[in-house]
This record gives C-alpha cells, sequence and structure tokens, in this order.
C-alpha cells in the first residue's frame, strides 16, 4: 500500500494524497476522473473542541496536469465539522484552487511560467 501512495503522491499535490482518500476513478476517452473525499479526521486547529463530523460540502472539480496524454480532472468533496459547544460549522481553510481558475496551483503556476516563453 505504502507504494501506491509514494506513486499517488508523485503524480499528485502531496496536500490532496496526505488529507483526502481516493475514493474512486473512471476513464471517459482521453479524460481522467479521480474522486477524493476528505478523512475523517477531525482537524488539529479544533482539537481542544469538541467537534464531530457534519457531512460535505458541495463537491469541486478541479483540473490537474495531464497524465499520459489524458486530462485529469480531480473531484474533491470536503467535510464539514459541528463545534457542539457553540453549534457552529467549521472547516479546514484549504487553498486547493488557484485564484480565478478551476486548476490546481501547482498546474497553473506551470503554465503562467510557460506562458512567459
Amino acid at each position: 500500500m505504502d507504494a501506491y501512495i509514494d506513486l499517488l503522491k508523485i503524480l499528485l499535490p502531496e496536500l490532496l494524497i496526505t488529507h483526502f482518500n481516493l475514493t474512486g476513478h473512471q476513464t471517459e476517452g482521453d479524460i481522467l476522473h479521480l474522486h477524493f473525499e476528505e478523512k475523517p479526521e477531525v482537524p488539529k486547529e479544533f482539537s481542544s473542541s469538541l467537534v464531530t463530523a457534519h457531512g460535505f460540502h458541495k463537491e469541486i472539480t478541479v483540473q490537474d496536469f495531464p497524465v499520459r496524454g489524458k486530462k485529469v480532472f480531480l473531484h474533491i468533496k470536503r467535510r464539514r465539522w459541528l463545534n457542539k459547544q457553540d453549534k457552529k460549522v467549521i472547516q479546514r481553510d484549504w487553498n486547493l484552487v488557484a485564484q480565478g481558475t478551476r486548476m490546481t496551483v501547482e498546474f497553473a503556476a506551470f503554465l503562467k511560467v510557460l506562458n512567459q516563453y
């Protein structure tokens, strides 16, 4: 299983592999869809509070680097947490999507550099 995780860390953003589980995949022609759900671990920043899992946010879709000639779309479901003390819904502050795009930050930076040449 570690070889599988190491391979995914090479192909995908490490943040994604560290904090999300791959729940499925499908190939449609030249498009690869990878589905991820945030792991059910309570965020460290909320470990001092009494929190419980409270469902998921709406799934987001992010385009990532092409792999072997296939477009890659990451379908990501982030968790919500309920703080039982003040009844507020809380979440991690993920910075997965580059501002103004539907691509990962790394892929957007790569394209930005390519555009300069």
